[in-house]
Protein backbone atom coordinates (compact mmCIF):
# COMPACT_ATOMS: atom_id res chain seq x y z
CA UNK A 1 0.00 0.00 0.00
CA UNK A 2 1.27 3.49 -0.96
CA UNK A 3 1.29 6.30 1.66
CA UNK A 4 2.54 9.90 1.88
CA UNK A 5 4.99 9.61 4.74
CA UNK A 6 6.97 12.79 6.21
CA UNK A 7 10.35 11.39 7.49
CA UNK A 8 11.88 15.30 8.15
CA UNK A 9 11.25 18.96 7.17
CA UNK A 10 11.17 18.62 3.55
CA UNK A 11 11.58 14.73 3.23
CA UNK A 12 8.18 13.82 2.58
CA UNK A 13 8.45 10.44 0.41
CA UNK A 14 6.02 8.33 -1.41
CA UNK A 15 6.59 4.54 -0.11
CA UNK A 16 5.12 1.18 0.83
CA UNK A 17 3.16 1.15 4.30
CA UNK A 18 1.98 -2.15 5.98
CA UNK A 19 -1.75 -2.78 6.19
CA UNK A 20 -4.27 -2.30 9.16
CA UNK A 21 -5.46 -5.19 11.01
CA UNK A 22 -9.03 -5.25 10.45
CA UNK A 23 -11.74 -6.59 13.40
CA UNK A 24 -15.59 -6.98 13.73
CA UNK A 25 -16.06 -3.37 14.47
CA UNK A 26 -14.07 -1.63 11.69
CA UNK A 27 -14.52 -0.65 7.96
CA UNK A 28 -12.08 -0.78 5.43
CA UNK A 29 -11.89 2.50 2.93
CA UNK A 30 -10.13 3.20 -0.32
CA UNK A 31 -9.24 6.53 0.16
CA UNK A 32 -9.93 8.65 -3.14
CA UNK A 33 -9.16 11.87 -2.38
CA UNK A 34 -7.56 14.03 0.67
CA UNK A 35 -7.16 17.52 0.91
CA UNK A 36 -3.84 19.23 2.51
CA UNK A 37 -4.13 21.00 5.66
CA UNK A 38 -2.02 23.81 7.19
CA UNK A 39 -0.49 21.08 10.01
CA UNK A 40 0.46 19.34 6.95
CA UNK A 41 1.89 21.64 5.50
CA UNK A 42 3.82 22.73 9.11
CA UNK A 43 5.05 18.90 9.40
CA UNK A 44 6.14 19.05 5.61
CA UNK A 45 8.52 22.64 6.30
CA UNK A 46 9.28 22.72 9.40
CA UNK A 47 8.63 18.80 10.71
CA UNK A 48 5.98 20.12 13.15
CA UNK A 49 4.72 23.16 15.10
CA UNK A 50 5.44 24.08 18.81
CA UNK A 51 6.72 21.21 20.73
CA UNK A 52 5.01 18.76 18.42
CA UNK A 53 7.64 17.64 16.12
CA UNK A 54 8.36 14.49 14.07
CA UNK A 55 10.18 11.70 16.32
CA UNK A 56 9.35 8.97 13.58
CA UNK A 57 8.40 8.29 10.29
CA UNK A 58 4.56 9.35 10.18
CA UNK A 59 1.73 8.96 7.39
CA UNK A 60 0.53 12.97 7.01
CA UNK A 61 -3.14 13.69 6.53
CA UNK A 62 -6.71 13.91 7.90
CA UNK A 63 -8.99 15.29 5.19
CA UNK A 64 -9.75 12.12 3.61
CA UNK A 65 -13.28 10.70 2.09
CA UNK A 66 -13.57 7.16 0.07
CA UNK A 67 -14.84 4.40 -0.86
CA UNK A 68 -16.03 1.17 1.77
CA UNK A 69 -14.17 -2.06 0.31
CA UNK A 70 -15.08 -4.58 3.55
CA UNK A 71 -16.83 -4.15 7.17
CA UNK A 72 -16.54 -6.17 9.39
CA UNK A 73 -19.00 -8.73 11.20
CA UNK A 74 -20.07 -6.15 13.68
CA UNK A 75 -20.60 -3.28 11.75
CA UNK A 76 -24.39 -1.85 9.24
CA UNK A 77 -25.02 1.15 7.97
CA UNK A 78 -22.44 1.08 5.49
CA UNK A 79 -20.93 -1.38 2.94
CA UNK A 80 -18.87 -2.27 0.61
CA UNK A 81 -19.24 0.47 -2.31
CA UNK A 82 -21.14 3.29 -0.40
CA UNK A 83 -18.87 6.29 -0.60
CA UNK A 84 -17.86 7.68 2.83
CA UNK A 85 -16.38 10.74 4.40
CA UNK A 86 -13.89 9.46 7.23
CA UNK A 87 -14.12 11.48 10.73
CA UNK A 88 -10.45 11.79 11.58
CA UNK A 89 -11.04 12.30 15.22
CA UNK A 90 -11.13 9.03 17.97
CA UNK A 91 -11.90 10.17 21.53
CA UNK A 92 -11.32 7.77 23.67
CA UNK A 93 -14.94 8.44 24.97
CA UNK A 94 -14.40 7.19 28.77
CA UNK A 95 -12.34 10.38 30.14
CA UNK A 96 -13.55 13.10 31.67
CA UNK A 97 -14.01 15.64 28.74
CA UNK A 98 -15.63 12.83 26.96
CA UNK A 99 -18.19 11.79 29.37
CA UNK A 100 -18.76 15.86 30.00
CA UNK A 101 -19.85 15.83 26.30
CA UNK A 102 -16.45 17.74 25.21
CA UNK A 103 -15.09 14.90 23.00
CA UNK A 104 -13.09 17.25 21.14
CA UNK A 105 -10.93 17.62 24.39
CA UNK A 106 -10.48 13.86 25.13
CA UNK A 107 -7.50 13.00 27.09
CA UNK A 108 -6.49 9.44 24.98
CA UNK A 109 -7.14 11.27 21.28
CA UNK A 110 -6.26 9.67 18.63
CA UNK A 111 -6.12 12.38 15.56
CA UNK A 112 -4.55 11.12 12.18
CA UNK A 113 -1.81 12.11 11.22
CA UNK A 114 -0.64 14.17 13.98
CA UNK A 115 2.42 13.81 16.16
CA UNK A 116 1.09 14.70 19.42
CA UNK A 117 1.11 11.46 20.77
CA UNK A 118 4.17 8.49 20.06
CA UNK A 119 4.42 6.13 18.87
CA UNK A 120 2.23 8.64 16.16
CA UNK A 121 -1.10 8.47 14.70
CA UNK A 122 -0.54 7.60 11.34
CA UNK A 123 -2.72 9.56 8.76
CA UNK A 124 -4.84 8.74 5.97
CA UNK A 125 -2.75 9.82 2.67
CA UNK A 126 -2.59 5.86 1.55
CA UNK A 127 -4.21 4.20 -0.50
CA UNK A 128 -6.24 2.43 2.06
CA UNK A 129 -7.38 2.92 5.76
CA UNK A 130 -9.34 0.73 8.17
CA UNK A 131 -11.45 2.82 10.65
CA UNK A 132 -13.86 2.13 13.19
CA UNK A 133 -17.92 2.38 12.42
CA UNK A 134 -18.61 5.81 13.74
CA UNK A 135 -15.97 7.67 11.49
CA UNK A 136 -16.74 6.56 8.39
CA UNK A 137 -20.04 8.85 7.61
CA UNK A 138 -22.20 7.54 4.77
CA UNK A 139 -22.25 9.70 1.54
CA UNK A 140 -24.87 9.65 -1.04
CA UNK A 141 -24.30 8.31 -4.21
CA UNK A 142 -24.62 11.11 -6.70
CA UNK A 143 -21.58 13.39 -3.83
CA UNK A 144 -18.14 13.88 -5.69
CA UNK A 145 -15.79 12.37 -3.24
CA UNK A 146 -12.84 15.99 -3.96
CA UNK A 147 -16.31 17.75 -2.23
CA UNK A 148 -16.49 15.32 0.71
CA UNK A 149 -12.79 15.88 1.50
CA UNK A 150 -13.09 19.30 2.37
CA UNK A 151 -15.60 17.69 5.48
CA UNK A 152 -12.94 18.35 8.19
CA UNK A 153 -11.94 21.68 7.61
CA UNK A 154 -15.72 22.77 7.34
CA UNK A 155 -16.47 20.84 10.75
CA UNK A 156 -13.52 23.26 12.16
CA UNK A 157 -15.34 26.55 10.51
CA UNK A 158 -18.80 25.15 11.87
CA UNK A 159 -17.36 24.68 15.75
CA UNK A 160 -15.90 27.99 15.35
CA UNK A 161 -19.49 29.61 14.38
CA UNK A 162 -20.64 28.09 17.75
CA UNK A 163 -18.25 29.46 19.78
CA UNK A 164 -19.46 32.99 18.08
CA UNK A 165 -22.82 32.03 18.47
CA UNK A 166 -25.68 33.27 16.31
CA UNK A 167 -24.64 35.45 13.15
CA UNK A 168 -28.03 36.49 12.20
CA UNK A 169 -27.75 40.01 11.23
CA UNK A 170 -24.29 39.85 12.31
CA UNK A 171 -20.99 42.28 10.96
CA UNK A 172 -18.37 39.65 10.54
CA UNK A 173 -14.98 40.20 10.11
CA UNK A 174 -12.74 37.48 9.38
CA UNK A 175 -9.11 37.61 9.49
CA UNK A 176 -7.12 35.69 6.88
CA UNK A 177 -8.19 34.11 3.88
CA UNK A 178 -7.09 30.98 3.83
CA UNK A 179 -9.11 27.58 3.22
CA UNK A 180 -10.08 27.98 7.06
CA UNK A 181 -10.78 31.70 6.49
CA UNK A 182 -12.71 30.98 3.48
CA UNK A 183 -15.02 28.38 4.47
CA UNK A 184 -16.06 31.11 7.46
CA UNK A 185 -16.82 33.11 5.01
CA UNK A 186 -19.15 30.53 3.53
CA UNK A 187 -20.47 29.37 7.23
CA UNK A 188 -21.29 33.36 8.48
CA UNK A 189 -22.94 33.79 5.14
CA UNK A 190 -25.51 30.91 5.46
CA UNK A 191 -26.23 31.52 9.16
CA UNK A 192 -27.65 34.79 7.67
CA UNK A 193 -24.49 37.33 8.46
CA UNK A 194 -25.62 41.04 7.64
CA UNK A 195 -21.97 42.46 6.30
CA UNK A 196 -18.84 40.02 5.80
CA UNK A 197 -15.40 41.75 5.62
CA UNK A 198 -12.39 39.97 4.99
CA UNK A 199 -8.66 40.40 5.26
CA UNK A 200 -5.67 38.79 4.22
CA UNK A 201 -1.97 39.82 2.88
CA UNK A 202 -2.29 38.33 -0.52
CA UNK A 203 -4.87 39.46 -3.94
CA UNK A 204 -5.81 35.90 -5.24
CA UNK A 205 -7.49 34.74 -2.13
CA UNK A 206 -9.42 37.94 -1.67
CA UNK A 207 -10.57 37.58 -4.99
CA UNK A 208 -12.24 34.62 -4.53
CA UNK A 209 -13.58 35.45 -1.07
CA UNK A 210 -15.92 38.16 -2.45
CA UNK A 211 -16.62 35.20 -4.80
CA UNK A 212 -18.02 33.08 -2.10
CA UNK A 213 -19.72 35.62 -0.04
CA UNK A 214 -17.27 38.18 1.34
CA UNK A 215 -19.16 41.83 1.23
CA UNK A 216 -15.47 43.33 0.75
CA UNK A 217 -11.94 42.10 0.81
CA UNK A 218 -9.19 44.26 2.42
CA UNK A 219 -5.26 43.43 1.02
CA UNK A 220 -3.98 44.94 4.62
CA UNK A 221 -0.34 45.14 3.16
CA UNK A 222 -0.95 47.50 0.36
CA UNK A 223 -3.66 49.20 2.02
CA UNK A 224 -2.62 49.21 5.97
CA UNK A 225 -5.21 51.76 6.65
CA UNK A 226 -7.62 49.61 5.10
CA UNK A 227 -9.83 48.49 8.39
CA UNK A 228 -9.07 52.41 9.98
CA UNK A 229 -12.87 53.49 9.10
CA UNK A 230 -14.03 50.20 10.73
CA UNK A 231 -12.81 51.93 14.26
CA UNK A 232 -14.70 54.52 14.47
CA UNK A 233 -17.22 54.99 17.45
CA UNK A 234 -15.58 52.21 19.13
CA UNK A 235 -15.53 49.36 17.00
CA UNK A 236 -18.13 48.15 14.10
CA UNK A 237 -17.71 43.98 14.10
CA UNK A 238 -20.34 42.31 16.46
CA UNK A 239 -17.76 38.87 15.68
CA UNK A 240 -14.33 38.39 14.51
CA UNK A 241 -12.99 35.30 13.54
CA UNK A 242 -9.25 35.20 13.57
CA UNK A 243 -7.88 32.92 11.03
CA UNK A 244 -4.20 34.15 10.46
CA UNK A 245 -2.79 33.21 14.02
CA UNK A 246 -0.87 36.86 13.67
CA UNK A 247 -0.33 39.25 16.18
CA UNK A 248 -1.34 42.06 14.07
CA UNK A 249 -4.40 40.30 12.96
CA UNK A 250 -5.02 40.00 16.72
CA UNK A 251 -4.91 43.10 17.01
CA UNK A 252 -6.34 44.83 14.48
CA UNK A 253 -9.72 42.49 15.26
CA UNK A 254 -9.87 43.88 18.60
CA UNK A 255 -9.46 47.31 17.24
CA UNK A 256 -12.31 47.29 15.24
CA UNK A 257 -14.89 44.99 17.25
CA UNK A 258 -17.45 47.18 19.10
CA UNK A 259 -18.03 47.10 22.57
CA UNK A 260 -19.40 43.84 23.74
CA UNK A 261 -17.97 42.12 20.38
CA UNK A 262 -16.61 38.42 20.35
CA UNK A 263 -13.65 37.18 18.67
CA UNK A 264 -12.98 33.49 17.97
CA UNK A 265 -9.27 32.59 17.73
CA UNK A 266 -9.49 30.14 14.99
CA UNK A 267 -5.70 30.65 13.37
CA UNK A 268 -2.74 28.93 15.28
CA UNK A 269 0.35 30.21 15.65
CA UNK A 270 1.91 27.50 18.29
CA UNK A 271 5.83 29.05 17.33
CA UNK A 272 4.63 32.63 18.79
CA UNK A 273 2.43 34.01 21.25
CA UNK A 274 0.71 37.30 19.89
CA UNK A 275 0.84 40.15 22.36
CA UNK A 276 -2.97 41.09 23.57
CA UNK A 277 -4.12 44.74 23.73
CA UNK A 278 -5.50 43.63 27.17
CA UNK A 279 -6.43 48.10 27.55
CA UNK A 280 -9.01 47.21 24.28
CA UNK A 281 -10.10 44.21 25.34
CA UNK A 282 -10.87 45.38 29.27
CA UNK A 283 -12.26 48.39 28.26
CA UNK A 284 -14.46 47.37 25.34
CA UNK A 285 -15.57 44.50 27.41
CA UNK A 286 -15.17 42.24 24.40
CA UNK A 287 -15.13 38.46 24.48
CA UNK A 288 -12.16 36.50 23.34
CA UNK A 289 -13.01 32.64 22.96
CA UNK A 290 -10.52 29.95 21.68
CA UNK A 291 -12.06 27.08 19.63
CA UNK A 292 -10.11 23.85 19.03
CA UNK A 293 -11.44 20.81 16.77
CA UNK A 294 -14.58 19.54 16.58
CA UNK A 295 -16.95 16.85 17.40
CA UNK A 296 -20.65 16.85 16.37
CA UNK A 297 -20.45 18.99 13.52
CA UNK A 298 -18.38 16.39 11.17
CA UNK A 299 -21.87 15.03 10.54
CA UNK A 300 -23.17 18.53 9.92
CA UNK A 301 -20.45 19.77 7.86
CA UNK A 302 -21.34 15.93 5.43
CA UNK A 303 -24.61 17.33 5.66
CA UNK A 304 -24.09 20.70 4.40
CA UNK A 305 -21.89 19.50 1.51
CA UNK A 306 -23.93 16.84 0.35
CA UNK A 307 -27.14 19.56 0.28
CA UNK A 308 -24.89 22.16 -1.16
CA UNK A 309 -26.31 24.32 1.31
CA UNK A 310 -22.25 25.25 1.28
CA UNK A 311 -20.85 24.71 -1.94
CA UNK A 312 -17.16 23.76 -1.37
CA UNK A 313 -16.23 23.53 -5.29
CA UNK A 314 -15.05 26.81 -5.66
CA UNK A 315 -12.36 26.32 -3.43
CA UNK A 316 -10.77 23.68 -5.16
CA UNK A 317 -7.37 24.30 -6.91
CA UNK A 318 -6.03 20.87 -8.62
CA UNK A 319 -6.51 17.27 -7.89
CA UNK A 320 -2.91 15.92 -7.71
CA UNK A 321 -1.67 12.34 -7.96
CA UNK A 322 -0.50 10.52 -5.01
CA UNK A 323 2.93 9.95 -7.11
CA UNK A 324 3.29 13.73 -7.12
CA UNK A 325 2.99 14.75 -3.68
CA UNK A 326 5.56 16.51 -3.20
CA UNK A 327 4.89 18.78 -5.69
CA UNK A 328 0.99 19.33 -4.21
CA UNK A 329 2.15 19.90 -1.16
CA UNK A 330 4.46 22.70 -2.90
CA UNK A 331 1.56 23.95 -5.23
CA UNK A 332 -0.21 24.16 -1.40
CA UNK A 333 2.01 26.52 0.14
CA UNK A 334 2.28 28.63 -2.47
CA UNK A 335 -1.65 31.26 -0.99
CA UNK A 336 -0.75 32.47 -4.48
CA UNK A 337 -1.87 30.12 -6.16
CA UNK A 338 -3.58 27.70 -4.44
CA UNK A 339 -6.60 27.60 -2.02
CA UNK A 340 -6.75 24.00 -1.41
CA UNK A 341 -5.12 21.04 -3.22
CA UNK A 342 -6.19 17.68 -2.85
CA UNK A 343 -4.02 14.17 -3.83
CA UNK A 344 -6.27 11.84 -5.44
CA UNK A 345 -5.14 7.85 -4.82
Amino acid sequence: MRAAVIHAPHDLRVEDAPEQTFGADDVKVRIDAGGICGSDLHYYHHGGFGTVRIKEPMILGHEIAGTVIATGANVSGVQAGDKVAVNPSLPCGVCRYCLDGQSNHCLDMRFYGSAMRTPHVQGGFREELVCTRQQAIKLPPNVAITEAAFAEPLSVCLHAARQAGPLLGKRVLVTGTGPIGALLIMVARHAGAREIVTTDLLDPPLALATKIGADRAINTRSNPTGLDAYAADKGTFDVVFEAAGAAPALAAAINVARPGATIVQVGNNADATPPVPLNLLVAKEITLRGTFRFHEEFAWAVDFITSRRIDVRPLLTEIVPLADAVRAFDLATDRSRAMKVLLAF
